[in-house]
């Protein structure tokens, strides 16, 4: 029986703000085998954690985060969206997949740089779509990439020769055991994102994927001690 990862969606967002250092250390705290963070760049290059174009959502500021250095952000606020140095840190040893929203070339460059420079690269995974995990791949030819794929159309080979994925990160509706099996077969993990009930964890995890990304790590705790998975 494969092994199957419980991922925490922006850390643990139903207790904690999501992409928040407090969210990341509950995630852990309540049994995620790793957590997904969304990381973007400052206006002045510092990879920060927030999913969004701007700050409005969660912070309360009509502003774009890419109008903003660093130092302003922490201001605005008050230290709450974390770096992508203090995120590493907090994870501890624990695993962190990066989702690379919107990002270009120089931003992959520098998170995938950074990730290098923190000691991070062996607990550190990455996702996104097909033209942002090319350019992790160029970064870092040893990258562990979850290529995040948004039709039952699968992958042309040639994109999956180029990106090297070890995982198929798929929205959990399109998930069905011949999907996984097929993917299985041709030596890919599958990931099933962002799945928050129970019914919906039961039926991808009977249908074999090996990682499972939700905002109830609760719940989906529950439903493995129960699948004995």
């Amino acid at each position: 029986m494969r092994t199957l990862t419980a991922i925490g969606h922006r850390g643990d967002p139903y207790r904690f703000r999501e992409n928040t250092l407090s969210s990341i250390r509950s995630a852990f705290a309540r049994g995620a085998d790793a957590v997904e963070i969304d990381v973007r760049l400052t206006r002045d290059g510092e990879p920060v954690l927030l999913h969004d174009e701007t700050l409005d959502r969660l912070w309360g500021h009509d502003v774009r985060l890419d109008a903003v250095t660093a130092p302003q952000l922490r201001e605005l606020t008050d230290g709450g969206i974390p770096t992508l140095r203090e995120a590493l840190a907090a994870a501890g040893t624990g695993r962190l997949m990066i989702d690379l929203p919107g990002a270009t070339y120089e931003a992959v460059r520098k998170v995938v740089g950074q990730v290098r420079e923190c000691g991070a690269r062996e607990r550190t995974s990455y996702c996104a779509g097909p033209n942002t995990m090319l350019e992790v791949r160029a970064a870092d030819p040893d990258a562990e990439i979850a290529l995040t794929w948004t039709t039952l159309s699968p992958p042309r080979r040639v994109l999956i020769d180029a990106v090297s994925p070890t995982w198929l990160n798929y929205r959990f509706g399109l998930v069905g055991p011949e999907l996984v099996d097929a993917l299985h077969r041709d030596g890919l993990l599958v990931s099933a994102w962002t799945t928050d009930t129970k019914w919906s964890m039961r039926r991808v995890i009977r249908a074999g994927v090996d990682a499972v990304t939700t905002n109830r790590l609760d719940a989906l705790a529950a439903v493995r001690a129960g699948l004995g998975r």
